[in-house]
């Protein structure tokens, strides 16, 4: 039997989101019901509910950083008790059967996965995302969140958090090497705290000179201004991993000469228009242009422990849900430093 819960919702695309009620399932066998403590807003979230990156369905309950409390758990459940913890970050369901689910990629699955909301689930239902008081979702797609992360702070690595580790793992960052993180926002923020508490040589390029305190203040060791031509002859040839992750088209040939032979540019942003790059920006040092999504479950648990052991957690402001359409217009002004959490208990 389904239950109605207090959410914030989209009724239609660009409209203002309102309070509203959606259904939830009822707790299966292997469910367990969270209440939400906390939901980060994600750039995403702003594109998916005003149509940016296609058609979405309507209406629409953004948010896939979630932080909260188990309050019940299924008959079957093994992996969590009442009490605990608990993350859901941007899938709660996939294939389970692909290649890709099988090697922990649940995030790749080829049988399509279940978005945490803006998506169909196995049932044919609308799913509904972490701007909410409740949600219910099979235990293997249940984070546990460590002990000396607050949930606050904990909840915007669901997303921002585990979408800076991968690449960062992924491309085997660490002592010696040197890493460039294009824009310090809510993704970037959380690449510089990462690839410096991994051992890297971080550096921050940014439009302007006005975050400087910041990025060294989060570990940051060099900074520099892209809107300054000479940046790009400075640093040319300087990086074996450089990530972007803003929501604009980039001058990729630009960013891409700033990579040594046989390193990589890595993308998280996502723009909704389309980019171009001249293959002679590749073809010349053997580099690679690459995209990353975020990361599969394991991948997340190990991001979550990796935060917890070097006191890792997201600079956040904490607004209540009535705030929720001002702070979309703050996030694209970029006016946030650097993550707004919505207080789930004013939903």
């Amino acid at each position: 039997m389904t239950t109605t819960v207090s959410a914030y919702a989209a009724p239609a695309a660009n409209a203002p989101l309102e309070r509203t009620t959606v259904p939830r399932r009822a707790v299966g066998a292997h469910d367990v019901l969270i209440e939400i403590k906390y939901a980060g807003i994600c750039h995403s979230d702003i594109h998916q509910a005003r149509d940016g990156w296609g058609e979405g369905i309507f209406p629409m309950v953004p948010g896939h950083e979630i932080a909260g409390i188990v309050t019940e758990v299924g008959s079957g459940v093994t992996k969590h008790v009442v009490g605990d913890r608990v993350g859901v970050g941007c899938f709660v369901d996939s294939c389970r059967t692909c290649e890709y689910c099988e090697r922990g990629l649940e995030q790749y699955c080829a049988g399509g996965g279940t978005s945490t909301y803006n998506a169909l689930d196995q049932h044919g239902e609308p799913t509904y995302g972490g701007y909410s008081t409740h949600i219910v979702v099979d235990e293997n797609y249940a984070l546990r969140i460590p002990e000396g992360i607050s949930l606050d702070v904990a909840a915007p690595l669901l997303c921002a958090g585990i979408t800076l580790y991968s690449p960062l793992a992924h491309w085997q960052a660490g002592p010696g090497k040197k890493v460039a993180i294009v824009g310090l926002g809510g993704l970037g923020h959380m690449g510089v705290k990462i690839a410096h508490a991994l051992g890297a040589e971080v550096t921050v390029l940014s439009q302007s000179l006005k975050k400087q305190e910041d990025a060294r203040r989060l570990g940051a060791d060099h900074y520099y201004a892209t809107s300054d031509p000479a940046t790009f002859e400075t640093l040319a040839g300087t990086f074996d991993l450089v990530i972007s992750t803003v929501s604009a088209p980039l001058d990729f040939d630009a960013y891409l000469s700033l990579v040594k032979t046989d390193g990589a540019l890595v993308n998280v942003g996502a723009p909704e228009e389309p980019v171009k790059v001249s293959l002679f920006s590749l073809i010349g040092g053997r580099k690679t242009l690459a995209g990353s999504m975020i990361g599969g479950i394991a991948e997340t648990q190990e991001m979550l422990d990796f935060c917890a052991a070097h006191g890792l957690g997201s600079e956040i402001e904490v607004i209540p849900a009535d705030r929720i359409n001002e702070a979309y217009e703050r996030v694209i002004a970029s006016d946030v430093r650097y993550r707004f959490v919505i207080d789930a208990s004013t939903i």
